[in-house]
């Protein structure tokens, strides 16, 4: 999709992405939305730099997720699950009190792409996106059709320097400049 959008004389940069799927239903072994945005990361070049589960928790999943935005090796975190309205979804609660800048066009273009395919029930989805330190956050739904429109319909371009005429990796370099030089972790 998109093809003429890329340019294939930039040199692909292959990133590190975190996967936290947030269940308490699921282990790491039945994760399949979590093993399909791996399969997928990786397929595109990108490298899984840490995968891991945890239960439907604001405090676990914040200490998960705040453990990855400090560690200089991950680039990107992407969450599954933990993002629908029942009284156990706080994945959103958990993380963005994290953001230090929040990215609405995030849930705006994720939902166009999921209306596409489910229709109004896309309203379900609390899906959201910010960046945390120099860490890109993606909060996604647990449903592998969902990971699937989010990899596939966004992610994938933005992920990838050589997506035209913008995107995320081209930033990279630059997004400690908000930060205070003490808690600038990546140059």
């Amino acid at each position: 999709m998109f093809a003429e959008n890329f340019d294939k004389a930039k040199k692909f940069i292959p990133l590190n992405i975190a996967i936290l799927a947030v269940s308490d239903t699921r282990s790491i072994e039945d994760d399949s939305s979590g093993a399909l945005l791996k399969s997928m990361l990786e397929a595109d070049g990108h490298k899984c730099a840490a995968r891991s589960i945890v239960k439907d928790n604001i405090a676990a999943i914040r200490a998960v997720v705040q453990n990855w935005v400090a560690d200089e090796n991950i680039d990107v975190i992407i969450t599954t699950g933990g993002t629908g309205f029942s009284g156990f979804d706080v994945t959103p609660e958990a993380i963005e009190p994290l953001f230090d800048k929040k990215m609405d066009g995030f849930s705006t273009l994720f939902h166009q792409y999921s209306s596409a395919k489910i229709g109004t029930s896309t309203l379900l989805s609390r899906a959201c996106a910010g960046l945390a330190a120099t860490t890109f956050i993606f909060c996604l739904p647990g449903s592998k059709g969902a990971c699937r429109d989010a990899w596939e319909g966004i992610l994938h371009q933005q992920l990838n320097i050589q997506h035209r005429p913008c995107n995320f990796v081209e930033l990279m370099p630059r997004l400690g400049e908000h930060l205070d030089a003490g808690r600038t972790k990546k140059s």
